[in-house]
């Protein structure tokens, strides 16, 4: 019985291991691909992130970790292999707040919650030409992630960094 039990654990470690099943592990896995802009936005930088807006400034004052990924999707195969990977991160441990399905095209916005805050936010788009994420590890107000998400707020933000960061500044964890 114990070899048996051995055999599972040993079974599932090997076969999560292989898999992009944390941002972390996506993030290192794609950041170096050609025609990726991957930004992580180091502390003292979120300051100036928070200057966007008062929404931003509310937002981005409690987060720890905040990344954001733009990366071509041009072929359905390709659109396919991302959807299925972010899916494979949200799964079981992210509630959706929003999904909007479009044959492939994808727009998610996904939490995971610990207690009465939110600790983390993922927003990924597809529009099965380019793939991008938002991510954010803090804690954060529930109602205020609500509203944003219904409001469109992120993926805004989302294209304000790409904006403010990507084109203009080289060199921060950016690979263009």
């Amino acid at each position: 019985m114990l070899k048996k039990i051995f055999t599972f654990i040993l079974f599932v470690s090997i076969t999560s291991c292989g898999s992009y099943n944390s941002i972390d592990s996506f993030y290192d896995a794609h950041k170096n691909d050609n025609q990726v802009t991957a930004i992580r936005v180091p502390q003292f930088m979120l300051s100036m992130i928070s200057e966007i807006s008062p929404e931003m400034k509310a937002m981005v004052g409690n987060a720890k970790d905040l990344r954001y990924m733009q990366f071509p999707s041009a072929t359905s195969s390709k659109t396919q292999f991302l959807n299925q990977q972010m899916n494979g991160i949200t799964g079981n441990s992210f509630i959706e707040v929003f999904r909007k399905n479009d044959n492939l095209k994808r727009n998610v916005v996904s939490i995971r919650e610990k207690k009465n805050l939110v600790k983390e936010i993922l927003i990924y788009n597809n529009d099965s030409q380019t793939g991008s994420f938002l991510y954010f590890n803090g804690d954060f107000d529930p109602v205020k992630v609500r509203e944003m998400a219904k409001n469109e707020q992120f993926t805004k933000f989302g294209d304000n960094i790409f904006n403010q960061f990507g084109a203009s500044t080289p060199g921060i964890n950016s690979q263009n």
